[in-house]
């Protein structure tokens, strides 16, 4: 496999072995994409106040979220059907983490089920919840979460529809049902022979694994997106959240915020933190950015809760930036997406450690020597 000296490569090097309709899963986002390429622009433009002789000679990236100390800030966040970017891909992903000394979140529609991946774990991981019409059935995630040992649940509340996806229907993953739809992924997989034989025929089965009670003949990967607006639960209300509170009693994440309100809101019901997120760019196409949405949200709410973000990070300069924007810990998403789909866990581990040295000299460029020192302090007037 080759190696790359950073996330942007890995995406390239993904979009050569990928199936175009996994491909464009991953790496698309909503409308015209406009809030997607936001993340990025705007995270970018973020200056840091760089420092020098500052004896930066001992510097240490170590947190500590929800009582267990890890390696540095960040966590490999949800990615949905992340089990078919590699070989049972999730499975591959929670050994690295585990293995990096950070956390991994388990998609609520991922290819392989908690229980699959709890048996590929030594230690316990996160899992995301997206709240579903059939509430028995969510009970019963939650229940089976719990005596898997799951650490945290990170609620995701950004979704109560799925975006309209355009590169999602012109490749095929949507919009296509049945044999017609299947014949064209079918056609993309020959071209990705490397794909082809280690996913498509060592890989199965390709199934939701953790929602598979649900599926039926019409359902599932023959329809994704119409899977999930057929399943998914519009009417979720901050009620319903507070009904998981009542029977989640590990930590509480509320994913998907990017309202100052919506923020006091979550830390009224007793949520253990957020994160600040646009889905990626997504869902709601012209949304303001993470970074755009972050300072305010954490001058209103840090300190009662723990504040998370994710989009748009690249690398572990972008780490350090969101950091500095209010940040306690970045929820990576396409970063190890894009590894994964390139070269499996592996190719994960690597881009672990280029954002490990990247942030470690963020760090010693700005004169900081523990990460947790990293504020507004840390950015260039």
């Amino acid at each position: 496999m080759k190696m790359a000296a950073s996330a942007s490569d890995y995406r390239d090097l993904a979009r050569r072995r990928l199936p175009r309709f996994l491909f464009e899963y991953v790496d698309g986002g909503s409308y015209d994409e406009v809030t997607m390429h936001r993340n990025r622009a705007d995270l970018q433009r973020v200056a840091l106040r760089q420092r020098v002789l500052r004896d930066v000679s001992d510097v240490d990236l170590g947190v500590e979220i929800f009582g267990r100390r890890q390696a540095m800030p960040v966590a490999l966040g949800p990615i949905g059907l992340a089990g078919l970017l590699a070989r049972r891909g999730e499975r591959q992903a929670v050994a690295v983490a585990e293995d990096v000394g950070i956390p991994f979140c388990l998609s609520t529609v991922s290819a392989c089920s908690l229980g699959e991946v709890a048996e590929a774990a030594r230690a316990p991981f996160w899992f995301q919840l997206y709240m579903m019409r059939d509430r028995g059935f969510v009970q019963a995630l939650l229940a089976e979460a719990r005596d898997r040992g799951c650490s945290a649940l990170v609620f995701t509340v950004d979704m109560p529809l799925p975006g309209s996806r355009y590169r999602d229907y012109r490749s095929g993953l949507a919009g296509v049902p049945g044999l017609r739809g299947a014949a064209r992924r079918f056609g993309q997989a020959l071209l990705r022979p490397d794909w082809a034989v280690d996913v498509g025929l060592m890989g199965r089965p390709h199934s939701l694994g953790n929602v598979a009670p649900l599926l039926d003949r019409k359902s599932g990967l023959d329809d994704f997106m119409g899977w999930m607006r057929s399943n998914f639960d519009p009417g979720i209300t901050w009620r319903d959240l507070d009904h998981i509170r009542s029977v989640w009693s590990g930590p509480l994440v509320i994913k998907g915020i990017l309202d100052v309100e919506d923020a006091r809101a979550a830390a009224a019901l007793g949520a253990d933190g957020i994160v600040v997120s646009n889905h990626g760019g997504r869902q709601l196409d012209g949304v303001p950015s993470a970074a755009e949405a972050l300072p305010a949200i954490a001058e209103a709410v840090g300190g009662k809760l723990r504040i998370f973000a994710d989009g748009g990070v690249r690398s572990g300069l972008d780490v350090a930036r969101m950091l500095c924007l209010g940040a306690d810990c970045v929820l990576l998403g396409r970063a190890w997406a894009y590894a994964l789909g390139a070269g499996g866990g592996p190719a994960v581990r690597h881009m672990l450690s280029l954002f490990e040295a990247e942030l470690r000299v963020a760090l010693s460029l700005t004169g900081v020597t523990r990460v947790i020192e990293l504020d507004r302090g840390a950015l260039a007037a």
